[in-house]
């Protein structure tokens, strides 16, 4: 199983008017965490579009369990529990608050296409070289 962990600030902008982070920006936190676990596992979304791949989203699933509020420093916790077998790839995102408590827990799908032709394609080689070692 593949972890990483990334720190993200909530900013004024992300909250509503009850000064908790509006539900639409978890898929940003989501983001910004996966795109981290990814370069940690040694490759960038950069390097595999220039690859010829591109990931999008088929699936996000979000559960709201506590609120996070303005300046709060919230910790993604990203797992790749699984090694991705074809074309598609799923990320479980944990979302903690400073004192600890799981804010929101996230699951993202995405599919690994063909940049041409927007066929569905097999992970690249790159990537299921650097995730190996985590599952064996």
């Amino acid at each position: 199983m593949f972890n990483s962990e990334t720190n993200i600030r909530v900013r004024y902008s992300e909250t509503d008017q009850m000064n908790v982070v509006y539900h639409g920006n978890y898929a940003q936190y989501f983001e910004v965490a996966r795109a981290e676990a990814i370069r940690e596992m040694g490759i960038t979304y950069k390097e595999m579009e220039e690859m010829g791949i591109v990931m999008p989203i088929v699936e996000l699933h979000t559960k709201f369990l506590r609120p996070a509020k303005y300046d709060d420093l919230l910790t993604i916790k990203t797992q790749l529990r699984e090694l991705p077998t074809d074309h598609r790839i799923e990320f479980h995102h944990e979302v903690y608050n400073e004192e600890g408590k799981l804010l929101t827990i996230g699951r993202v799908v995405l599919y690994f296409l063909d940049a041409k032709t927007m066929a569905r394609s097999a992970m690249p080689s790159a990537l299921a070289n650097h995730l190996l070692p985590y599952f064996n």
